[in-house]
């Protein structure tokens, strides 16, 4: 358990991006991020910056961290309390988020079964508040313990301490740097409630030639459809989708449809709009009447299957691959007059 000096975090980044940590130390106990906190400071000159870093997914390094990276290794899962309804699954916050759905899975705990194959750590759930095909952490979220890195010591937050949002919480914003997630909790359903309502998922549950409906079955589903859609990072570096689905008004919304009748959207609760970033980004490539799909400068490059994908095809740099986000983000804003926002953290 020592901090190490000049570590490259291209093993350390599902971009793949080569850029390197003045200190770095990896942790599997609050115990163990003390020590290492108190050694980095011992052998530097000023205050260090510090970052959590878990399954490295949802970040992009556009140049080398002058601080201290701590890797979060915290493991285990386990069931902690249950009652008529719903069993308390508590799970450390460096295991991997495919390896918990899974585990639940088997077990038949209903609820993370629509997050399959995220990429990324246990720890990031809450932070960005991941979903998909209809789902998202806050609606099976109990509770978690985090670390104040400053005043060494744990706080538990609740559903309501992390004001949830569309890929928000407190950590991201009000609370930023300032913890390190150790464990979640999450509430799931000992009776599924089945959601297939979303996407492509029916489709693809007739493609599988499904009878009978189960969690399951519904996570193969989600798979299935990831892995057509998605880059393996192993094979091409990426971190998934790169922009956030827009919100707009629906009086914004009713205008861009007389303009673009083909565009799609869907009402939230709050009365806003939901645009798809995907189809924006298809809809004004580098001049407007071609797709940004499969578009490539250098090694820089948008996923041929997916325009919400901005990948890394071997040795781009993280200013490579974020000067494309600008340009993605400026022609659709000139086009459409709508504000897309990154979900990838940029450092």
């Amino acid at each position: 358990m020592q901090v190490q000096e000049n570590i490259s975090l291209k093993p350390y980044n599902t971009f793949g991006i080569d850029a390197s940590a003045r200190y770095f130390g990896a942790f599997s106990s609050a115990g163990m991020l003390t020590e290492l906190m108190t050694q980095a400071k011992a052998a530097a000159s000023a205050k260090l910056p510090m970052m959590i870093l878990g399954g490295g997914s949802n970040i992009l390094l556009t140049k080398d961290y002058d601080g201290l990276i701590l890797k979060n290794n915290l493991k285990g899962i386990e069931k902690i309390d249950e009652d008529a309804e719903s069993v308390y699954i508590k799970a450390g916050a460096g295991e991997g988020w495919h390896a918990l759905v899974l585990h639940c899975i088997k077990n038949n705990w209903a609820g993370l079964e629509n997050l399959s194959l995220i990429p990324g750590c246990v720890g990031a759930s809450p932070m960005q508040n991941i979903g998909a095909y209809g789902v998202e952490v806050k609606d099976v979220f109990h509770q978690l313990t985090a670390f104040h890195l400053q005043e060494k010591c744990n706080y538990t937050f609740s559903l309501k301490d992390c004001d949830f949002g569309y890929r928000e919480s407190v950590f991201k914003h009000k609370y930023k740097d300032q913890f390190a997630i150790l464990s979640v909790t999450y509430r799931l359903k000992k009776t599924p409630v089945l959601n297939t309502s979303y996407g492509a998922i029916e489709a693809e549950l007739e493609k599988m030639g499904v009878k009978e409906l189960s969690i399951g079955a519904i996570s193969k589903a989600v798979v299935n459809i990831r892995s057509s859609k998605l880059p393996d990072p192993k094979e091409i570096g990426n971190a998934g989708s790169f922009f956030k689905n827009p919100l707009i008004t629906k009086e914004k919304f009713l205008s861009l449809r007389e303009k673009y009748p083909d565009i799609p959207g869907y009402e939230n609760a709050d009365g806003l709009v939901k645009l798809a970033a995907g189809w924006l980004i298809e809809q004004c490539g580098p001049t407007y009447n071609v797709s940004w799909k499969g578009y490539r400068h250098g090694d820089a490059g948008v996923h041929a299957n997916q325009a919400l994908v901005l990948v890394n095809y071997g040795n781009a740099s993280g200013v490579d691959i974020y000067n494309l986000s600008e340009d993605i983000l400026r022609s659709v804003s000139e086009k459409f007059n709508v504000r897309l926002e990154r979900e990838v953290n940029i450092v």
